[in-house]
């Protein structure tokens, strides 16, 4: 096993917002994620502006100062698929509330709010939350480089038996 690897992380990718046009009426879009050199993504949703995607990416974690980088594209069949914006992930303040140990908490139990500023890509403030025995951060992520749209995401911490794990990890 990779003695830098921390655990996993699942990435819920849920849905789109108010996407950019990039076709004739609509777009195709999907979704990219990128953490160092692991590169996954969502099915396409055809014809959509407000896409669904309720799609669950597992990404290895060995840095949780490295953002996760998001990036939306609309699908095209005779030509190079056209970006629809870009948005990162910043796990260090999910990291803070895994890293507080709690635990039998109320489901739905707010554990920290985060506010959107101008080093992150919330649209709205995002919480942390205690949800069947774990944290969970849903957040909705201003698309960058591009007119508008807006993507829902979740995050949710895997332990791995033998891997670090986020308790001795220096934010």
């Amino acid at each position: 096993m990779d003695d830098s690897l921390l655990g996993l992380l699942k990435l819920r990718i849920k849905r789109g917002i108010n996407l950019a046009i990039r076709d004739a009426r609509a777009s195709d879009p999907y979704v990219v994620v990128n953490i160092g050199d692991q590169k996954l993504k969502t099915s396409v949703v055809k014809n959509n502006c407000n896409p669904e995607w309720n799609e669950e990416l597992t990404l290895s974690i060995k840095d949780v100062k490295t953002p996760i980088h998001l990036t939306v594209y609309d699908k095209d069949t005779f030509s190079v698929d056209d970006k629809m914006g870009d948005a990162d992930i910043d796990l260090k303040p999910y990291v803070q509330c895994m890293q507080m140990g709690l635990n039998q908490l109320p489901n739905g139990c707010s554990v920290k709010r985060v506010q959107p500023d101008r080093t992150n890509c919330l649209a709205d403030e995002s919480s942390c939350i205690w949800h069947n025995g774990k944290i969970i951060q849903e957040m909705i992520l201003r698309l960058r480089n591009v007119e508008r749209g807006e993507v829902v995401v979740e995050i949710e911490w895997v332990d791995i038996p033998g891997c670090k794990g986020l308790s001795q990890v220096e934010l």
